[in-house]
């Protein structure tokens, strides 16, 4: 009989700075420089954040860049106060939002069961939503690790009228935003004081 050793694969760990960039050391930013983000850049965020996991593959996630002043005019006024100045400031604001039809791309997502699962959802639109809003959230960390990892800052913000934001950008579509994140260089005093985590033994159990 031939038996074949199992080999563990052995997957790369991020090195100290990368954790850096990533996590320990990054920040939320609440100003930011008037140095341009390029189309480019905005590219890349979206081709990294797009390997997120996600339930079956659905990929929920959807982004709208917002980078004219126009635009940025349209999207303020649907944003709570404290939120308006950063925004206008910051040279790209993304509009992260779920599709409740995310359903309609399971063949395309998912092959071996997407027909299935798209007949299995097209009667189910509350069913759709919740799992939507859930994986796009889910989305969103990795989004926000990617926008770091393209060597910017983000901000991202809660704190706007979304049904106001979907009327103004989504109307007619199956787009929901959820959250507005503002993406750039630090700028002047950007960060605020660096708050307390929860304490370890608070917030991991073993057994």
């Amino acid at each position: 009989m031939n038996m074949t050793t199992y080999e563990p694969q052995a997957l790369d760990v991020l090195d100290d700075a990368g954790r850096k960039v990533l996590f320990t050391e990054a920040r939320t930013a609440n100003t930011f420089a008037a140095t341009d983000v390029a189309d480019d850049e905005l590219a890349m965020i979206w081709e990294l954040a797009r390997w997120s996991p996600s339930a079956a593959n659905g990929q929920p996630l959807r982004v709208l860049f917002v980078r004219t002043r126009e635009g940025k005019e349209r999207l303020v006024r649907h944003l709570d106060e404290g939120n308006r100045a950063k925004t206008l400031s910051a040279p790209a604001v993304a509009i992260l939002a779920y599709d409740i039809d995310f359903h309609e791309q399971m063949p395309t997502v998912f092959p071996a069961r997407g027909a299935m699962l798209r007949a299995a959802f097209a009667d189910q639109i509350e069913k759709r939503e919740s799992i939507a809003a859930y994986n796009s959230a889910l989305q969103t960390g990795v989004f926000l690790l990617a926008v770091r990892a393209a060597g910017l800052a983000a901000g991202p913000m809660a704190g706007f009228d979304r049904a106001g934001v979907d009327g103004e950008f989504f109307a007619g579509t199956n787009w929901r935003s959820h959250l507005v994140v503002n993406i750039g260089h630090p700028g002047a005093d950007p960060w605020f004081p660096r708050l307390p985590r929860v304490p370890v033994e608070d917030a991991v159990v073993w057994v």
